[in-house]
Order: structure tokens, then sequence, then C-alpha cells
């Protein structure tokens, strides 16, 4: 039987070059997803092997890539309805270097609008976590974020600015000063909302610029589905209203394997910790590595789905 492709057809190209984001698509059914996240939020809770374990990190990046010692997320990340349509637009060559996940609990505040071009804001040295090639015109990563909980207006869902992904707002140089009292006590234009301890209109380019937020557009989505989008998308997230919904989403970002990952960088600064990278790698998700400048995983059966390897150089 031939296997399903789930390329994006030349009018979703299309779309998503010209509005910087797509979906939602359907990955799981809602029991399949309400079954996945019963038996994650064990594994979630214990991280003694996480990669970044026992290095005091901040719980907003406790949880970063997950995908290299949890199973299910190991095969997330590959699922051929995510790679199909990233390929699609990255090229068979691509790579997934890093998970996140965000929580967003009854009564958190929204996340402030912001675009992250090479990750830089949050890095103490403000060195670039991506670097692509000088010649390329892309900059950024292509997110998938997957819903595991219904991810509604009311429980805080994804906003974003169509066509606002060509133009960066923001200097990540400029850096951000890290205060995590401020969170949950903001509020910006009547709304609740905050960077997880940041201010991220400390790195306006015009202190005086603000989006145009009647241009938004809310991406409600139902558990199991997905939507992919550029990082350099001007994207925020409603605040969760409700009292006893929490929103959970996960992030998967991508890259081809030409984009050099942590160049230079031994240690990750982000929310007031510092993680060593030791034990991180990229997963190849589709073709292969042609330039040998970054470091990849290969799966395992030793009850880590992966472990570091450096990818040799193909021919």
């Amino acid at each position: 039987m031939q296997a399903s492709n789930f390329s994006l057809t030349p009018e979703e190209l299309e779309q998503f070059e010209r509005d910087g984001f797509l979906g939602p698509f359907d990955l799981y059914d809602e029991a399949e997803m309400e079954k996945h996240l019963a038996a994650l939020r064990p594994r979630l809770l214990n991280s003694k092997k996480s990669i970044y374990h026992g290095e005091g990190a901040a719980s907003a990046i406790s949880n970063y890539d997950r995908h290299l010692d949890v199973e299910f997320l190991a095969e997330h990340i590959t699922r051929p309805e995510i790679v199909d349509r990233v390929t699609s637009v990255l090229g068979r060559n691509t790579l997934c270097w890093r998970t996140e996940f965000f929580p967003k609990y009854p009564g958190d505040e929204g996340t402030d609008w912001h675009q992250a071009e090479d990750f830089s804001s949050l890095t103490d040295s403000q060195q670039s976590q991506i670097l692509w090639p000088q010649d390329s015109p892309r900059r950024g990563t292509v997110t998938v974020w997957t819903a595991f909980t219904e991810s509604s207006v009311e429980t805080g869902c994804l906003q974003f600015i169509p066509g606002t992904h060509t133009t960066m707002n923001y200097d990540e140089k400029k850096g951000m000063d890290y205060d995590p009292e401020i969170v949950n006590k903001k509020e910006k234009g009547g709304v609740s909302r905050g960077f997880f301890g940041y201010d991220y209109r400390q790195l306006q380019k015009d202190a005086d610029w603000s989006p145009d937020e009647s241009k938004a557009v809310s991406q409600v989505m139902r558990p199991g589905q997905f939507v992919i989008f550029w990082s350099t998308l001007m994207h925020a997230s409603h605040p969760n209203t409700t009292t006893d919904r929490m929103r959970l989403g996960c992030a998967a970002r991508y890259l081809p394997t030409s984009v050099r990952v942590y160049p230079g960088l031994t240690q990750l600064q982000e929310f007031g910790s510092t993680l060593n990278l030791e034990r991180f790698g990229n997963v190849l998700v589709s073709g292969s590595d042609e330039y040998g400048h970054n470091r990849f995983v290969d799966r395992t059966v030793d009850g880590h789905p992966f472990r570091v390897r450096e990818l040799e150089r193909t021919s």
C-alpha cells in the first residue's frame, strides 16, 4: 500500500509564504490525544532523564527537548503529517533542533507579541542560537505548534498577524532584563500580557511602534491539531481567563541542515538559568546532512530514544 503524502499543495505553499502560517491540521483525534497526554504527564513531571536534568533549570526551560528522552515525543516530531509539510517549505534535508512545552494555567497572562529571527534575545551573551547561510533570504525557524489540550480564546490560544514574517520589528541583540516577579502582573492595552518574566517591548526597533492588532487572527484548535508558522511571524497568545482549564501546547522547531544550530555555544542561558549543551543533539527528520557542521542524535534501544553522535558528512 502506498504511503500517504502530506506535502503542501502549491496553493497551500503559496498561502504559507504569503501569510506566514497555515493550519490547523489534524494529527491525533481527541480521544487519542487525551490518552497520550495521560501517559505523558508523569514523564514530564519526572525530568530525571532530561538532558538538562540537575542543572537548576528554571521551570520555563526544564522541559526543553524532552523528545530526546520521551519516546512518544521522539515519534511525534517525525510524524509524516508534520515532516511532509515542513519539508515542503524547507526542502528534503531537514532537522528538528528544539521542542518546548507551553502550558497556560487558569488565570495566566497572555504571551506578548514577538518575533524570533535567531533566538538570541533571551541569551545573556546575545549570541545567535541559529545561523542561516549568509546568502539565504530565509531567517527564523518553521515552528510546528500542537495543541495537547483545547486551545480556545478563553484558554489562551495563539494569535497571528498574517504577512508580518518578512519584516523584523525587533532587534534581538538588544537583550532584555529578566524579572520573574513581573509574571501575571502587567497589562498592555488593557490585556494581561507578558513574556515569561521579560518585557519583549525592550527589543523594539522603534519604541513608539505597536503591532496592528486589528489584523490579528486567533488560532483556535481542538486537542490533537497542529499549526505551522515562521518564528519571524508576529505572534502572541490570549490570557487564560478560565478557572479550571489548562492549555498545553508543544512546539517543535525545524530547520534545513544548512543552518548552524548553537554555533560556538556550549551553554544555553535563558530565564535566569544556564544549561550545558554537552548532551544536546539535533534530530535528522528527513534526507541527509551534507554540511557536517551540526551535532545530531541516533535512536537507541537502551531506554532512551536517542543518543548524541556526530553525523558524518555525506559525499
